[in-house]
């Protein structure tokens, strides 16, 4: 279950980085300064001196002497002008994920796994986010432990290797390849396709070709931005539509032939607990619990973090507090199949909710987490498609930004309202919408539906919205197995942390 699956095509290294920061920022610099200089008289005379290779203070120079004087400025120049020049092109290459759906969900740099909120580096610049076609690194190499011993934070990321995770669901296709840091993690590149795998599984229990079709067409892409990233480690999982369909080993199989990608189906439990890793952090740390659902394409998952004994735990930590959980057979794509998404009146409305509450009668401490909402301190925190959407209507968003949803509080009124105000919007407003558009105009009532039932049945007076879910948690875990995080160190010794000591 804790297995990575390591996928990617190998490579060889990347050409090194240039050897300090600090020069390239000197390179530059001397470029603006020359091109600041007055052209004044005097000035001028020293400058067209210099540029014969006769130093003003000494005099003229012979041949010989301007000749050495030009070969030293050019040597000076590879050193100090061409880092600055390569400086300037990396700043002005910066490019951003552009597959479908990727600054949907990759707006943000970094994602702490400790509850604490990402910090910038000393510097106040962020890092370049490198294009597809360009080296990582240009000009000379470092000297051995260069970068190592570097007080950068950059120059020590460039050593740190990439971690990606890849989840199939019953609706989307998506990846995160990320790098880590110290409080987290940086996304390097992403990408997002709706291929709605799981279209039909409901009523024929089988995958159908032209939904595999799209899902390959989708994987192949993530198998090339794995194999240009040359990612060293990484978990591919499916879920709910490979669960259900009787032919759904076959489709991995498929998949492995045709893209080299081997990916693993995993199970309900499995896919609770991604979750809950992939959001913890936005867990209130004043919490005594924690209501956490995920709204998925064929199932949803709501889990129970019981946090009254949480002891100051908080991050991925609260793993541990997970009191109980369920897997609803219940999500956006099979509920809208079963009552029709497209034209839904408040009688077909009530119907999904009707169906959905069905399922949650088998959550074995239903009791104990009402009378647990009632007498501590407990809040919703919601991550699928449903919750993000409604924010962003909520906020009246032109254009969806994950910076304004990730992380955002939601009223229990608030959360009713938009409800309502998406069930009694048009098919066609629907799609005209910036935050839900054509691909969810047909799905987002089944998902407002499963959430209605959720909150009839366990009412808090807060939502928490997370735009992060199954593929943070992915990479949370790696990088934790690893101990990417438990190896720092301060002044050259072993924090409290390393130690042993939680």
């Amino acid at each position: 279950m804790h297995s990575a699956v390591e996928n990617g095509a190998q490579r060889s290294a990347p050409p090194a980085a240039a050897s300090s920061s600090g020069q390239a920022d000197s390179g530059l610099a001397s470029a603006l300064q020359a091109d600041c200089r007055p052209a004044n008289g005097g000035l001028q005379a020293r400058a067209d001196m210099a540029a014969d290779g006769r130093n003003p203070a000494d005099g003229p120079r012979s041949a010989k002497g301007q000749k050495a004087k030009r070969r030293r400025n050019r040597k000076r120049g590879g050193k100090n002008g061409g880092a600055g020049r390569e400086a300037a092109e990396r700043i002005a290459t910066r490019d951003n994920p552009s597959d479908d759906e990727t600054r949907r969900s990759e707006d943000l740099p970094a994602t702490p796994v400790n509850g604490a909120q990402p910090q910038s580096s000393r510097s106040g610049r962020r890092r370049p986010v490198l294009g597809k076609n360009q080296p990582e690194g240009r000009g000379r190499a470092p000297r051995a432990g260069a970068a190592s011993r570097s007080r950068n934070p950059v120059a020590r990321q460039e050593n740190r290797k990439l971690y990606a995770a890849l989840d199939l669901g019953t609706n989307n296709c998506r990846l995160l390849i990320a790098r880590p840091e110290e409080r987290g993690f940086r996304v390097v590149d992403a990408y997002s396709r709706i291929v709605r795998l799981g279209e039909g599984v409901g009523a024929h229990k089988r995958l159908g070709e032209a939904a595999m079709d799209r899902a390959i067409d989708a994987l192949a892409n993530c198998h090339r931005k794995l194999a240009e990233r040359g990612v060293e480690r990484s978990r591919l999982i499916a879920t709910e539509a490979c669960r259900a369909a009787e032919n759904g080993t076959e489709f991995i199989a498929r998949v492995q032939a045709e893209t080299g990608l081997a990916l693993e189906i995993v199970n309900r439990e499995t896919e609770a607990r991604l979750a809950v890793a992939g959001c913890v952090s936005l867990v209130d740390q004043e919490a005594e619990g924690v209501i956490l659902f995920d709204i998925g394409g064929g199932s949803s998952e709501i889990v129970w973090l019981d946090l009254r004994n949480r002891c100051g735990a908080r991050g991925y930590a609260l793993t541990r507090f997970i009191r109980s959980w369920i897997s609803l057979p219940v999500g956006v794509v099979n509920l809208a199949e079963r009552h029709g998404g497209v034209h839904v009146t408040p009688d077909i409305f009530e119907a999904m909710v009707a169906d959905a509450a069905e399922h949650l009668a088998a959550f074995s401490l239903g009791e104990e987490l009402t009378a647990a909402i009632a007498s501590g301190r407990v809040h919703m925190l919601g991550t699928s498609g449903t919750v993000t959407t409604l924010a962003g209507v909520h906020f009246g968003l032109k254009r969806y930004d994950r910076r304004r949803v990730d992380g955002a509080w939601l009223e229990n009124t608030q959360v009713g309202a938009m409800i309502d105000r998406l069930r009694d919007m048009p098919y066609e407003e629907r799609v005209e919408n910036p935050c839900i558009g054509a691909d969810r105009a047909d799905l987002v009532l089944a998902g407002c539906a499963i959430l209605e039932a959720i909150r009839r049945r366990w009412s808090c007076s807060r939502l928490r919205v997370a735009d992060r879910g199954l593929r943070e948690g992915i990479l949370t875990e790696l990088m934790a197995a690893d101990g990417v995080w438990s190896r720092r160190k301060t002044n050259g010794r072993q924090t409290g942390r390393q130690r042993g000591k939680p």
